[in-house]
């Protein structure tokens, strides 16, 4: 038996050095297990507890018919953990990336970036890198056949507008962060966003869930389906003359919209340009305003049906009575009034030849017969200077001063269109008062929201928010209107073979550097048919037409041939009847009185 012998010192430094070891292992365990065991439980908990949000799907919107203008589908977000990713797994990274459609050294960047630093320079570990926000199911599935370790994605639901720009004013659109922005989107949010709901369980090591440790659970309620008063078809139709006129006159911007009066309900809305609600952060905010609603414009003579109206609701005038077009000036007491001028001398005229011709003079001297309080409370309630409460974020109200502020011309410029800024939906709204027997509806875009079973949730009924004057007025001016558009009228380009249209054109010149310029112009016309029975309404403007040869855009030029294409093919779309030849308006004209 051999004798060992070992020094004192060098057993001693043996024996601390064990000592100290297992002392400073006691003592991060006891740091760990008692002094900081609260907070490494909770770092624990953190990594294994699950919290998952399961989002409600959107609703759709349909039109009237049940055509699908916006859904909601299943996408994946997908990404990868660079710490998963093993060495074997950088082969497949060119074949992602095609999937994907990202280049190579971009995904190849992102299966290496495992650290990082935050805003103080500390490191820390990346556990996650976006690779594409929204990738369909198809194409996930074949990338999970690639088998590459650390590639990921979650599911979540995507917008889709599968008619891309068709009625993207309408209908507004869902950013990437799930919020509305604008249209139906916005204004039906509280019926189409659904519930969300959620779940709580752990995960293994792998990031996956594992159910059996699920604590708690809360299903997801799904929006409900939102059906809008538009036509599609009417829809394509409009939008299809948009870009007629965009190339025929190449203007700033235009503006359509149909409705039918007697319920106030949104047949189409347009504007040009659009956008496409699908790429909307690929398009100029500026295409993304609805004009319909927030450009401002002075009406011109569609403005004229409120001081006629008004006139012969007071009892004032009578549509045989003769208007002296001829005097410049208007004496009103001991105070001469300067008439505005007609584009060629009219004379003496009747009433009806007043609105027929368009005349400046006679507006104006109907103006002052009304009165300044008289005719500015009728342009209140044709809906001038207010919202109509469409809903849609973004209108305007307009500029209708109070009398009050009137200066020594407003009460004979206001008649004839100017000292007044509308929108195109305002100068829409006050027709159909005219079309719809002297009565105000408010204009709708939603019809009702249902459930995923079609059955109805909520009701829009049709609203009627006031009589503006008698329905007898209103048939009155009715046949002036029809007169308008005929061979003698200024909207004979309007005219509709079969069908008694009625209507009144409009040519604004543009406020520039405060005058009135002779080269800037809104052109519009407002108009209905069938006269005696409306069940069209339909107002085109457009701003800045572009003619040859430097004439002046005119409203019966350029908005009336517009109104007869797209009237003409309304009536194919929904079956309309032409009247016999023989048959007048005055014989078919059958109004009745509305309740309010």
């Amino acid at each position: 038996m051999n004798n060992i012998f070992i020094s004192r010192y060098r057993f001693y430094l043996v024996f601390l050095t064990v000592l100290l070891a297992f002392t400073s292992l006691g003592g991060r365990l006891v740091q760990l297990q008692y002094i900081d065991a609260q907070k490494y439980k909770e770092v624990a908990l953190g990594v294994r507890q699950n919290f998952i949000t399961t989002p409600a799907r959107r609703g759709d919107v349909v039109d009237r018919k049940g055509n699908l203008l916006a859904t909601t589908r299943s996408v994946v977000e997908l990404g990868l953990d660079p710490h998963s990713v093993e060495e074997d797994d950088f082969d497949k990274l060119p074949s992602l990336a095609k999937l994907l459609e990202l280049p190579e050294p971009a995904v190849a960047y992102a299966a290496k970036k495992r650290t990082r630093k935050d805003s103080q320079g500390e490191l820390h570990f990346v556990r996650w890198v976006k690779l594409k926000d929204e990738v369909d199911e198809g194409t996930y599935r074949k990338i999970k056949k690639l088998n590459i370790n650390g590639v990921y994605g979650n599911f979540k639901h995507s917008r889709l507008y599968p008619n891309q720009s068709l009625a993207s004013h309408l209908l507004g659109y869902v950013n990437k962060e799930g919020k509305p922005c604008m249209g139906v989107e916005m204004f039906a949010d509280y019926y189409l966003k659904g519930q969300d709901g959620w779940r709580e369980s752990e995960r293994d090591g792998r990031r996956r869930e594992m159910p059996q440790y699920r604590s708690f659970e809360v299903v997801a309620r799904d929006g409900l389906n939102v059906e809008l008063s538009m036509d599609r078809i009417i829809q394509d139709i409009v939008e299809e003359e948009l870009q007629i006129i965009a190339s025929d006159f190449d203007p700033l911007s235009a503006s359509i919209i149909v409705t039918d009066p007697r319920t106030g309900e949104v047949l189409a809305l347009a504007n040009y340009p659009d956008f496409d609600p699908n790429n909307y952060n690929k398009t100029e905010l500026e295409n993304q305003r609805n004009r319909i609603l927030t450009d401002l414009y002075e009406p011109g003579s569609t403005f004229k049906i409120v001081p006629v109206a008004g006139a012969m609701n007071e009892g004032l005038v009578q549509p045989d009575d003769i208007i002296d077009c001829e005097d410049p000036v208007y004496r009103v007491g001991s105070r001469n009034r300067m008439l505005p001028s007609d584009h060629n001398p009219l004379g003496k005229i009747s009433l009806k030849e007043v609105v027929k011709k368009s005349s400046n003079r006679g507006a104006a001297r109907l103006g002052i017969k009304l009165g300044a309080t008289r005719l500015y409370e009728y342009s209140r309630a044709f809906g001038f200077g207010e919202g109509t409460n469409l809903g849609l974020i973004g209108e305007r109200n307009g500029i209708l001063h109070n009398p009050k502020n009137w200066d020594g011309l407003t009460i004979t410029r206001l008649p004839m269109g100017h000292a007044v800024a509308v929108t195109a939906l305002q100068v829409h709204q006050s027709m159909s008062v005219i079309a719809n027997r002297g009565v105000l509806m408010k204009p709708q875009i939603v019809r009702r929201v249902f459930d995923h079973e079609g059955k109805t949730v909520v009701s829009f009924d049709p609203q009627v928010k006031h009589r503006v004057v008698r329905s007898d007025v209103a048939k009155s001016i009715s046949e002036m209107l029809v007169s308008v558009v005929s061979n003698e009228g200024t909207a004979r380009q309007a005219k509709i073979s079969g069908f008694e249209v009625a209507g009144k054109t409009g040519t604004t010149q543009k406020l520039i550097e405060g005058r009135y310029s002779n080269q800037h112009h809104v052109a519009s016309f407002v108009g209905y048919f069938p006269a005696s029975d409306p069940k069209i309404l339909a107002t085109i403007v457009v701003d800045e037409p572009k003619m040859k040869a430097g004439r002046l855009g005119y409203g019966g030029s350029v908005a009336a041939p517009s109104f007869k294409r797209i009237g003409k093919k309304i009536i194919a779309s929904l079956g309309l009847k032409p009247r016999e030849q023989e048959v007048t308006f005055i014989e078919t004209a059958k109004y009745r009185n509305q309740p309010l």
